[in-house]
């Protein structure tokens, strides 16, 4: 089979796309035939080796932390899917990667995939749809009613963290920039700050609840955000290199977020998409063999929105 594998850490060019031996599912696990995985900037992390400590991988890697496909092989002790399922679902970050015409998985990770956009734009979700509920949910406690400050909410994260937090009936302010704001509108925001323009500190009058941080500023600007959370509240990083700021006086908490795989959240999302309550945005499908083309593009800044990553037709 086609897959993408670096056998050293490096730069972009460390890519290769090769042949290599299709892989034989073992107890617990299903092949899946993939119809995309997706690109995630952590990918540019782990193959530049910056992420050796919390996601040691093994040389050849295969990245690609999403996968969308259908199962073509069952491992030992599998029950409860089939051949022929078509399934979503976030990989072992420690683990081979999707980037690849088949890929191994736990049952444990996967959910059935939505049925109401194109199985490979599925491969859009896992990641980031999780990474938007469990800040909001899991260490926000976001309830209805409340206020909060997605900033940052014009990337792939920002879109489903809005809808997420506008269906759960909580006020949604967003920051994005010119390029995204009408996208942050249409996912629901109620107010939309141009952070190129405008400071934020300026332009929130009243406290929030919860501030979820998705975007790389400076340690300055993220403790500014503090301030903005009412006594009681939570600030969520997601940008782990920087830790997130607290106000132990005002019993405001700062919790640095690290995304876990859970495939009931999962299928809760893709409940969510199939109700239409929550959209799917891809902004390109890539050609598999076009992904190290990909990886140093993202390393030049010019990703912008969810790339998927689509393997050659079978």
């Amino acid at each position: 089979m086609k897959a993408v594998r670096f056998h050293e850490y490096g730069a972009p060019d460390v890519l290769r796309y090769e042949d290599v031996e299709q892989p034989l599912p073992g107890a617990g696990e299903v092949r899946i035939r993939v119809a995309a995985t997706s690109f995630n900037p952590v990918d540019g992390n782990i193959r530049g080796g910056f992420m050796r400590g919390p996601i040691p991988v093994e040389l050849p890697h295969t990245p690609g932390i999403d996968v969308a496909g259908t199962i073509d092989a069952l491992g030992e002790g599998v029950d409860g899917i089939a051949v022929g399922d078509d399934v979503v679902g976030f990989l072992p970050m420690d683990g081979t990667g999707a980037a690849a015409e088949y890929v191994l998985a736990p049952t444990a990770v996967l959910a059935s995939a939505p049925k109401s956009v194109p199985l490979a734009d599925a491969a859009a979700l896992p990641l980031v749809g999780l990474t938007a509920h469990q800040a909001l949910f899991d260490h926000g406690k976001l309830t209805a009613g409340q206020r909060v400050l997605i900033n940052g909410a014009g990337g792939a994260v920002g879109g489903y963290a809005v809808q997420l937090a506008k269906n759960a009936g909580a006020h949604v302010i967003a920051t994005a920039g010119p390029r995204s704001s009408e996208a942050v509108k249409s996912a629901g925001a109620d107010e939309v700050i141009d952070h190129t323009t405008t400071s934020m500190t300026a332009a929130v009058t009243e406290p929030v609840d919860v501030v979820l941080n998705l975007a790389p500023v400076d340690p300055a600007e993220l403790a500014a955000l503090v301030t903005l959370v009412r006594p009681g509240g939570v600030l969520v990083n997601t940008t782990v290199w920087m830790p997130a700021p607290s106000d132990e006086e005002r019993g405001v908490r700062g919790i640095d977020l690290f995304v876990r795989s859970d495939a009931d959240q999962l299928a809760k999302l893709v409940a969510s998409i199939d109700r239409g309550e929550l959209r799917v945005d891809v902004a390109e499908r890539v050609p598999l063999a076009e992904l190290p083309a990909l990886h140093a593009r993202a390393a030049e800044g010019a990703v912008h929105g969810k790339v998927i990553v689509v393997p050659p037709a079978a």
